[in-house]
């Protein structure tokens, strides 16, 4: 590979990084007068970026290195990866980029103050520009008759409309009996979650403790606090991640830590030689996911790592845990049951709230559904998904941020996550004969190192279904994710599911 493209490819990875920078900021520091100022910068960093991509001679020099005999396997694959990603921006108009990435940011204060005020209405126009703006996106960049394909692709290369759809629907179908099951069976809510106080500076502390024990170096990235937890950064040495702390309970909190945590060890686990390079990237958000699933859920909902961590809560919260113990507070991390929030909701009913979105975003797209009508919708879905309304657009319809980052087609990924994530928490515990007794005595770093050497060192050398097939012998699969739930909520429930 010739100096002048890798050194593009390198300047390209830095672009990217200072997007990353100054949207992070934007959720956590930005002071509040700041945002026309930082929707000029981004709009002018997105076009750098967008220059250079698009620019001939790049498209000449990967040309020139596809052609090449002896590129080795990873210059090979970085030409492949910013080849696709090139030709998919070469055929959007530098205006349009300039467009969204000042439209995200307006969309961004918008969506807050709607949120304050508990009104849709105020978030409808952004919401209504940035929607036009990816709809003329998903045209330039080309699609045989389904819009919502060409946004996919920019989250899950290679997924598809037609494919995805069946997946999520018959993950549906599966959850909404099991979810009945499950709820019919009526459990008091616990007592540490009814009118107990969590100090603020305590939980932040635990979740540093996490951070530490998990493997996250904090030496190469941060936590900070922001509305909707997120995970952003610069460069595998520079990760920030983002938490939220409700002083009313400490699921917010941990659970966030952990999920983000997630996503963090991904970043921080590309091998050092693909830093600045293309490879240097998850191959897809639903791999991505996969991560903060698996720690999030498979680990950190799990009975082993309770066994070891809840004293540690205990002695920081003495009043609020008094005559709680462990298989009790399992059982409350555990409760399945209806919930306003996709962020706070159990992973029984978790895919129920991602096919609310995506069934939602499919029709914005095609524009089948108008803008304004979006919160009667979402209202109608969750009640039949769910069988619960919300009182307020604000525990509704502008919970995520993700419309306002103008991420459509992003949602379905935390599904494919899911699965991904059973997948590989299956294969990890053939490999690791002794991993959940590790877990039960704070041993976290096992799984980290499993993960790190199978998954995250690679980077984007494979696509993610190939990833996934490489480590656990098969592709994208509801079976293990179905089976999973089974074993673990038929036993906390006393139910065959």
């Amino acid at each position: 590979m010739d100096t002048w493209l890798l050194t593009r490819m390198q300047e390209l990875r830095d672009l990217q990084g200072l997007i990353g920078l100054a949207t992070w900021d934007m959720e956590t520091y930005l002071p509040s007068k700041a945002g026309p100022a930082r929707s000029h910068q981004l709009s002018t960093l997105q076009g750098l970026h967008h220059e250079r991509l698009v620019d001939p001679r790049l498209g000449e020099a990967l040309a020139r290195a596809a052609s090449q005999a002896d590129l080795s396997e990873d210059a090979r694959a970085m030409v492949t990866v910013l080849t696709r990603e090139r030709d998919r921006e070469v055929r959007v108009p530098a205006p349009l980029v300039k467009a969204l990435a000042g439209a995200i940011s307006d969309a961004i204060p918008a969506w807050r103050e709607a949120r304050q005020a508990r009104r849709f209405s105020i978030f409808q126009p952004a919401l209504q520009r940035l929607l036009s703006l990816r709809r003329e996106q998903a045209d330039a960049y080309g699609h045989d008759g389904e819009r919502y394909d060409a946004l996919l692709e920019g989250h899950e290369p290679g997924m598809r409309v037609a494919r995805l759809t069946p997946v999520l629907s018959a993950l549906r179908e599966h959850l909404v009996p099991m979810v009945g099951k499950l709820t019919a069976v009526r459990r008091p809510v616990a007592p540490f979650l009814m009118g107990r106080h969590y100090d603020k500076d305590a939980q932040w502390a635990f979740t540093l403790r996490l951070l530490k024990d998990i493997g996250f170096d904090l030496e190469a990235g941060r936590q900070d606090l922001s509305i909707h937890p997120f995970t952003g950064g610069t460069h595998p040495l520079d990760v920030r991640l983002t938490t939220h702390v409700d002083t009313a309970t400490p699921f917010p909190a941990i659970f966030s830590t952990i999920h983000e945590a997630g996503h963090g060890l991904y970043e921080q686990g590309f091998a050092p030689e693909l830093h600045r390079t293309p490879l240097s990237a998850a191959p897809s958000m639903g791999l991505h996911e996969s991560q903060s699933r698996l720690w999030e859920n498979m680990v950190g909902r799990g009975l082993p790592f309770w066994r070891h961590y809840f004293p540690v809560l205990r002695a920081a919260f003495p009043e609020a845990l008094s005559g709680t113990d462990v298989e009790s507070f399992h059982a409350a991390v555990n409760a399945v049951g209806p919930s306003l929030i996709r962020i706070e909701s159990d992973e029984v009913t978790y895919n129920l709230h991602i096919a609310l979105r995506y069934e939602l975003e499919l029709l914005l797209v095609r524009d089948e559904l108008p803008v304004d009508e979006l919160p009667a919708a979402w209202n109608a879905r969750m009640e039949k998904y769910l069988g619960i309304t919300p009182p307020d657009d604000t525990q509704g319809v502008l919970q995520d941020i993700h419309w306002a980052w103008g991420e459509l087609g992003y949602f379905p990924t935390y599904s494919l996550g899911n699965l991904y994530a059973a997948s590989l928490y299956r294969a990890a515990k053939r490999d690791l004969p002794d991993l959940e007794a590790g877990l039960s005595r704070g041993e976290l770093l096992p799984l980290r190192d499993w993960l790190r050497t199978h998954v995250h060192q690679h980077g984007f050398r494979l696509s993610a279904e190939e990833r996934v097939k490489q480590v656990t012998g098969q592709g994208l699969t509801d079976t293990d994710f179905l089976a999973y739930l089974k074993e673990k909520y038929g036993a906390l429930y006393s139910l065959s599911l």
